[in-house]
Order: structure tokens, then C-alpha cells, then sequence
């Protein structure tokens, strides 16, 4: 079992294929598990690496396995990784949490990023108005009482709604009943309250935004923070939702191969973000 140690953490990771490196970062409560159908697709042209951050999956904290974490704690721990896999910079992946992992470490360790893609996420995390103070609270009362399980029942039939994604449901359910309660919680507090949004213009990396109709951010919103970026552009995949790697693994991986393509002979987007629909 592949296990990257440093000072007070042993970080579970996988390394497969050959070529242009790429990091994948998972979402709250996930793992290296969830991006099974990337690396099969990444693994025979590029070399895949996906980390379970600390805290979650086969990784762990040894010093303070309920945390506090934070972001900028799991961005140091990938730049580490990609250092001791000679592996920088890489093409660094993100979804949801691992997405603002992404943006943390292109903004702190930028030679360690070759292109970003951030998939269903946001550089920042401050709630703003009434409803979204009310959402964070709630989210974190159901995590506490209810613990990583819970949390899955109350989030299953959303990311999951239709009759014949009753599998990825059942699997979904049994993965995220795997956290460990308190670190689930820590991940959980480091988000919120997070933000790198005032940091992101400077980020020189091509970035693409894969932005999904059904996910909880709005797609104006993911768009309006690709334009504050230099080499930004959006795809929008119709019909799908927060989860969409696992929800639609054929659909994202011919949108992260395309961009992966375009970047490794060299290509750049426009200066000004763009937008392409992905269906």
C-alpha cells in the first residue's frame, strides 16, 4: 500500500500509468476510490496520482486525527506528495473540497501546477447572506449529530436522484459511512470560512471550470470567477450533478482529456474565460 509519510501524517495515495503527471484531490468525505474511472482513462497516456487527503480514506493525522485541518494544511501535504514523486508541476485535478485544495495549491506552491481543473467548486467559502449561514449550520448539525453516515442519507437522493443510479447511491452511502467522525467534522469546519478569491487572478496555469446545470454553486457563479482569472475557460455538462465524475465518469473524462490534450501540445485558452457546453 502506497503511504507517503511525513512529520505527523501518513498520506494513502496511488500512482498509476506512465506520462505527464496528474494529481487528482477528492471531495468532503471521498477518497482515492471515487476516481476509479479517471485514472482507467488517465492511466494508459498519463501518470494518475490521487491522494485521499489527510483525515480521509487510508490517510490519517498521527499527532491530531480529529483535526483542526485546514486548507492550506492538505495543499502543503499535495505538495509535498508531488515533490516526493518527482512529479511537479502536474496537472492538478479538484472536486469540490479537492478543488479548493487545487486553487490553495496553485496560489501557495505555483510551480507545482501545470494546468488546474476545478470541477464543481469555488476559491472562496464565506457565507454572505441569511440562507447560506443557515445551510453551513445545518450541514454542520447534521455532521455532529448524525456523523459522516448521516450526512450521506441526507445528501444521497440529491447528488443521486435518478432510478438507475441506485448503485452509485449504495455506494456513496457505504464509503462515506467509512469517515471517522471527528476528522469528518474537521474537514468539514476547514472549508468554511476559506477563501483564496482575492489570490486567484494571480494564478498563470490554465484553468478550466467544469461546471455542472445541477450542482449546488450556480453555473453564473463558477463563471463569474473564472473571468477574474488570466487563462480561464467553463465547460457546463448538461444534466448533471455535484458528483460528476462518478455520475457521469464518460462525459467528465472527455472533457478533462480534451483539456489535458490541448494543454500537453501546448495549447492555451483565450485571455478572457470562455465557455463551452458539455453534454
Amino acid at each position: 500500500m502506497p503511504i507517503f509519510e511525513t512529520d505527523d501524517a501518513k498520506l494513502y495515495y496511488e500512482d498509476a500509468g506512465r506520462g505527464e503527471p496528474v494529481l487528482l484531490l477528492h471531495g468532503l468525505g471521498g477518497s482515492t476510490a471515487d476516481w476509479a474511472p479517471q485514472i482507467e482513462a488517465l492511466a494508459p497516456r498519463y501518470r494518475a496520482i490521487a491522494l485521499d487527503v489527510r483525515g480521509s480514506g487510508r490517510s490519517r493525522d498521527l499527532r491530531r486525527p480529529g483535526g483542526p485541518f485546514s486548507v492550506q494544511q492538505f495543499a502543503d501535504d499535495a505538495a509535498r506528495l508531488l515533490d516526493q514523486l518527482g512529479a511537479a508541476p502536474a496537472h492538478v485535478v479538484g472536486l469540490s473540497l479537492g478543488g479548493m485544495i487545487a486553487f490553495q495549491l496553485a496560489v501557495d506552491h505555483p510551480q507545482c501546477v501545470r494546468t488546474l481543473t476545478i470541477v464543481n467548486s469555488l476559491p472562496a467559502l464565506v457565507p454572505r447572506a441569511l440562507s447560506q449561514h443557515l445551510t453551513l449550520w445545518f450541514r454542520r448539525g447534521v455532521a455532529r449529530l448524525f456523523g459522516p453516515a448521516g450526512m450521506a442519507r441526507l445528501l444521497v437522493r440529491r447528488l443521486f436522484p435518478q432510478p438507475e443510479q441506485a448503485p452509485l447511491r449504495r455506494r456513496f452511502l457505504e464509503h462515506m459511512a467509512r469517515n471517522e467522525k471527528r476528522a469528518y467534522i474537521a474537514s468539514q469546519r476547514a472549508v468554511i470560512g476559506w477563501s483564496v478569491l482575492d489570490r486567484i487572478g494571480a494564478i498563470a496555469a490554465p484553468v478550466l471550470v467544469v461546471a455542472s446545470e445541477r450542482d449546488y454553486w450556480p453555473v453564473a457563479d463558477q463563471e463569474a470567477y473564472a473571468r477574474r482569472m488570466q487563462r480561464a475557460e467553463v465547460a457546463v455538462v448538461a444534466d448533471a450533478g455535484h458528483a460528476l465524475p462518478l455520475e457521469a465518469p464518460e462525459r467528465f473524462n472527455r472533457v478533462l482529456v480534451a483539456f489535458l490534450d490541448r494543454q500537453g501540445a501546448g495549447g492555451v485558452p483565450g485571455g478572457d474565460s470562455s465557455r463551452q457546453e458539455a453534454r
